[in-house]
């Protein structure tokens, strides 16, 4: 309990001392944003601090940080450091740089971006990897909130009735101007979220479970190496790349730049408070990262999120914490497919103030969304996890060059490169070893993920040392 308490605070203080220096560096000013220059209505609108922070969570903090967080947790208590110092030393300044970037280019997306500082090449592959993972995402956040409410309902109410719901509630969602359905909708799940996150919280401490301590150990029961596995497996509640697709969305409604540490880096420390009380349920509520493993592979992660939230809190706590579970992924599926959309726009030029163009663009990927939904959650599930953290390295290198081209000192640009070297060790590693990737021992995969990085980082260098 005493290692929990003690990351709660350094969360805290991050934010409040680690977060201002990134804003330093970066440097807010009183230039016009988007939502006021561009104002067109449907995606450029001006929302209110408060509620462009809840829309900024509620995005990023799907399934990630509850599923990958039990995932994680798997790994024993040792996930709690990657989570806090991942997140305020990688996620949020991810977030934060990719936001305030944007909003200083039109509420230009990841792809773009990409292109702009790192070469037309980097753009085009970009295009296409980021409508990819948001097409996984959009359907990951389908089927698992499905799954959770069709446990909750009368068996004549199946997934599958449920994917279809949630289908038609993401094309609403994708199709209308974001102060609309999102702006409306979004403020009332965020009150489910955070109460859903303190009732769990109060029913882990309450019921007496024992939280271990955080020990250097490695106690996953399939023998998973912490390096990759865990900094793949726990995505959204330390850095995620499905992140950059979001960051753009809201940088497009900020009225202020001075908004941006609240909304993109505030955000993701809170998704972090998230993951931690998940990641310290599963293991408390189960005893054991066996038990916990073995629960996860019976009941799957709905069935496990189900179990954890009706047996701690009773029935109406349970049903009050799975509500929650399953607001979190439906707000994040409806803004990766609307991501999606945006993406597109920018690549056709249509205009997007037109309902029509919108239409044309939704329909076909809701439409590969639903196919996506008939293949197995745990093999979409790697391969988002995997894309996700792929995508947090490019934009990170992309950050990295934005502060060089705007003439940021060596020390101050490396708050970008160090987690953008870090996370190229993890993705070049993992996709080396893991069973979806090459199957590479760790004796070939260690030694060639970390020469990858350390050849990016001496690339960057070199261009930092010549501008």
């Amino acid at each position: 309990m005493i290692s929990l308490a003690i990351s709660f605070v350094i969360l805290l203080c991050g934010y409040l001392v680690y977060g201002k220096i990134v804003e330093k560096v970066f440097g807010p000013d009183d230039r016009e944003t988007p939502a006021v220059a561009i104002n067109d209505g449907v995606d450029c609108v001006p929302i209110k601090t408060g509620k462009a922070f809840l829309i900024q969570l509620l995005n990023i903090a799907g399934t990630g940080p509850i599923f990958g967080a039990l995932m994680g947790a798997c790994f024993g208590p040792v996930v709690f450091l990657w989570i806090v110092f991942g997140s305020i030393l990688g996620g949020a300044v991810h977030d934060y740089l990719c936001g305030m970037i944007s909003s200083r280019n039109k509420g230009a997306s990841i792809a773009e971006l990409s292109g702009k500082y790192l070469g037309n090449k980097v753009r085009i592959g970009m295009r296409v990897f980021s409508i990819v993972l948001l097409l996984l995402t959009g359907t990951v956040f389908v089927t698992s909130p499905a799954a959770l409410i069709a446990k909750l309902t009368p068996d004549l109410f199946s997934t599958s009735f449920w994917v279809i719901i949630i289908l038609l509630y993401y094309i609403l969602a994708t199709l209308l101007p974001i102060d609309k359905l999102i702006g409306n909708l979004y403020p009332v799940f965020g009150i489910i979220l955070i109460a859903m996150a303190a009732s769990v919280m109060g029913g882990t401490i309450l019921g007496n479970y024992t939280i271990p301590e955080v020990e250097l150990k490695d106690l996953h029961p399939d023998n998973l190496p912490i390096w990759p596995f865990m900094f793949i497996t726990v995505a959204c509640g330390a850095i995620s790349g499905f992140h950059a697709t979001q960051s753009p969305m809201v940088a497009k409604c900020i009225t202020s730049e001075k908004q941006g540490r609240i909304v993109f880096y505030g955000a993701m420390i809170s998704e972090a408070v998230i993951a931690l009380i998940w990641a310290a349920a599963g293991v408390a509520f189960y005893g054991s990262t066996q038990l916990l493993n073995d629960a996860l592979t019976n009941l799957g992660q709905s069935g496990t999120v189900y179990e954890i939230s009706q047996k701690m809190l009773g029935s109406v706590g349970g049903i009050l914490a799975v509500v929650g579970v399953v607001v979190c992924p439906i707000t994040s599926g409806d803004t990766a497919f609307r991501s999606a959309r945006l993406i597109i726009a920018e690549m056709t030029k249509l205009d997007q103030s037109k309902i029509k163009n919108r239409l044309i663009i939704t329909l076909p990927l809701l439409g590969a969304g639903a196919v996506l939904t008939q293949l197995d959650f745990n093999v979409l599930w790697r391969y988002f996890s995997w894309s996700n953290q792929t995508l947090a390295m490019i934009a990170l290198w992309t950050f990295s060059a934005y502060l060089i081209k705007e003439g940021k000192s060596k020390k101050s640009s490396l708050i970008a490169a160090v987690p953008a070297t870090f996370m190229s060790a993890v993705s070049m590693t993992y996709i080396l070893m893991a069973k979806e990737g090459l199957r590479l021992s760790a004796a070939v995969s260690y030694p060639i993920g970390i020469a990858f990085a350390l050849a990016l980082l001496f690339f960057y260098l070199i261009k930092l040392k010549n501008r």
